[in-house]
């Protein structure tokens, strides 16, 4: 039997199943094709025959979606794993060698002095005190003003803040300085946070308004009275105690301290009305307070409308210490601020009205024109008007007074510059804006915060600067004014006095103030027992830290004695200028003014078209 298959060289192959021969014979016995033979051999037949051979290396890596060069490829994976190594290598190395941490520059001289300028405020508190107050040697005092007085139709008057180095509570100059400190915090909140004291000057401010809310039926729509003075400052040298015969702690006064209400206070309301509506607009994310100090200040507006009178009129007591000259600048300025806080039309129409600026002086030059005060709002006023036109330009009906505002504030930024002869300057170079008369310190601060405040006014509308008649200055004259006048201030005058108390190395030691004089010793001094205090010629066993006194004479002179109050006592008023001009050329020059939060009840404006002309008559 045989089996045939197919030869894979081309010809028959005949198998003999029963043959039993060796594989030579078999090989042997193999019947090949001849022709098969002849033909070349494919590369499978030949790899038959001789084996696999050597293969050659690929050049090329096949990655899928990309065919790379394979020397391409190793050297980037190489490349890879070194970058890699060398990495981890140096994150290693930073982790283990100890860091030094470069420090923080130190903060610059207005924003140290800043710090200080605050506690003042702290010192001067009345009533029950918070336990943050910070103030070693003070404590709580007078905690029965208003329930003392059988008189007095509102009854509860405690807190508040004492005006000056005496306990008398004055609400026209103080309500001016909550206005000054909110105006600040508006305009230049990102500057107190970074020095760390937003929150601290917002305290003080609402220290102030709270007890401003306890002066008047703050719930009613109307009201007919104020309580515009808790203490008593005669002078005359009578046998009754009072606030100015008595040198004691506050935490010591036992006498009685009166009440005085105004029923015809016009100043006073509309000042008050605008320390509650520019807090209105500090407090605004605390929506329920907001809406209680603008519903306040709305009825304090509009009894100074309609109980016309100034406070101080009379030969009052205000009348010695704060007498308000005229009205009319009330109106203007807490209508400015009402407007702000409730974007309500009507108050902005009564700030431009042409007749009510005539009567605050816009339209005649004084000799204190431009000087800002707790008497004279104009000039803050103009500025602050000034705002609207230049970031809001709301047009007709008001366009034409709001230019008028600004091209005065152009003329009183002039007058501040030493190239002109409206005010005269001291050898030092203070600017002498109340003319030569005692107690400096507290307008200049005021005009160096006016004059930061409307020089980054100017550049954040992108203006460089403005005309004093054909000559244009640049903005940076304005800054270098307050810089020279705050520098004054803080120790570059003849004397090397630093006039902020706990500023530097030399300052008052003396400063006029019954708090700061008295030590704290657990003795109760009487009325005349802290006389001995007050004419000592030692210096003052408590640290009045951050008060700026009353500032030197017009000569540059400075008497450091704790009996004459106009070279060193302090006021509430002054106290908030010097700190919103600090806080204006404190810290960073780059970062300017917030130029929304003002604006924040405003709504978008459309102007009012005009009226048609005339019909034409032939």
């Amino acid at each position: 039997m045989s089996m045939y298959g197919r030869d894979p060289w081309g010809g028959p192959l005949e198998i003999h199943a029963a043959d039993s021969a060796t594989d030579d014979d078999r090989s042997r016995n193999l019947d090949f094709d001849k022709a098969a033979l002849s033909r070349p051999l494919d590369e499978t037949q030949q790899s038959w025959l001789l084996g696999p051979g050597e293969q050659k290396k690929k050049k090329y890596v096949d990655l899928g979606c990309i065919i790379v060069s394979r020397q391409i490829f190793l050297w980037t994976v190489g490349i890879i794993l070194a970058a890699g190594f060398l990495a981890g290598f140096i994150t290693l190395i930073v982790k283990t060698v100890p860091r030094h941490h470069r420090p923080h520059p130190p903060p610059d001289n207005y924003t140290v002095a800043l710090h200080k300028a605050l506690q003042f405020f702290n010192a001067q508190r009345s009533g029950k005190l918070p336990k943050h107050n910070n103030v070693s040697w003070r404590g709580n005092s007078c905690l029965n003003d208003g329930k003392s007085d059988s008189s007095s139709v509102i009854k509860d008057l405690v807190g508040g803040y004492y005006d000056a180095g005496d306990a008398i509570k004055f609400n026209f100059p103080a309500s001016f300085a909550m206005t000054m400190l909110s105006w600040s915090v508006i305009e230049y909140s990102p500057k107190y946070e970074a020095a760390g004291e937003l929150n601290h000057v917002k305290d003080v401010i609402k220290w102030g308004t709270d007890y401003f809310l306890k002066t008047f039926n703050s719930s009613a729509d109307t009201i007919d009275r104020i309580a515009a003075q808790v203490g008593v400052g005669d002078t005359s040298g009578g046998s009754t105690p009072n606030d100015h015969s008595c040198w004691m702690r506050p935490e010591d006064i036992d006498y009685a301290r009166p009440v005085y209400e105004c029923h015809s206070c016009s100043d006073l309301a509309a000042e008050m009305a605008a320390a509650l509506a520019s807090a209105s607009i500090v407090f605004k994310d605390n929506k329920a307070y907001s809406q209680k100090l603008v519903h306040g200040a709305r009825t304090l507006f509009k009894f100074s409308r309609d109980q016309r009178g100034r406070y101080s009129a009379g030969g009052t007591d205000a009348a010695i210490f704060y007498n308000s000259t005229n009205y009319y600048d009330e109106f203007v300025w807490g209508a400015a601020w009402l407007y702000y806080a409730t974007g309500n039309t009507s108050y902005l129409q009564l700030a431009t009205h042409p007749r009510i600026a005539k009567h605050a002086g816009a339209f005649w030059r004084s000799p204190d024109y431009g000087v800002l005060s707790w008497d004279n709002k104009l000039a803050g006023a103009q500025v602050l008007l000034s705002r609207l036109r230049l970031f809001l330009s709301p047009g007709y009906p008001y366009e034409e007074i709001l230019r008028t505002f600004h091209n005065q504030t152009n003329v009183v930024m002039c007058s501040y510059l030493p190239f002109f002869t409206s005010f005269n300057r001291t050898k030092g170079g203070l600017i002498q804006l109340n003319h030569g008369r005692p107690q400096p310190l507290q307008y200049v601060v005021n005009a160096a915060f006016l004059a930061t405040l409307y020089s980054d006014y100017l550049t954040a509308a992108d203006t460089p600067g403005w005309y004093c008649g054909p000559n244009f200055y640049s903005t940076g004259h304005l800054r270098k004014f307050a810089e020279t006048q705050i520098d004054y201030i803080l120790g570059g005058n003849p004397k090397g006095m630093s006039y902020v108390v706990g500023f530097g190395n030399h300052y008052p030691r003396h400063v006029h103030h019954r708090g700061a004089s008295i030590p704290k010793n657990k003795i109760k001094y009487n009325c005349k027992g802290g006389w001995k205090w007050r004419d000592t010629s030692k210096s003052n066993p408590n640290t009045l830290v951050g008060a700026m006194v009353a500032g030197p004479d017009k000569h540059d002179g400075f008497h450091d004695v704790r009996t004459n109050y106009n070279y060193t006592e302090p006021t509430l008023a002054g106290n908030a200028g010097l700190v919103a001009a600090l806080v204006a050329l404190s810290g960073d020059t780059d970062v300017g003014i917030d130029k929304n939060t003002m604006f924040s009840a405003v709504p978008p404006m459309s102007p009012t078209p005009p009226p048609p002309p005339a019909p034409w008559k032939p």
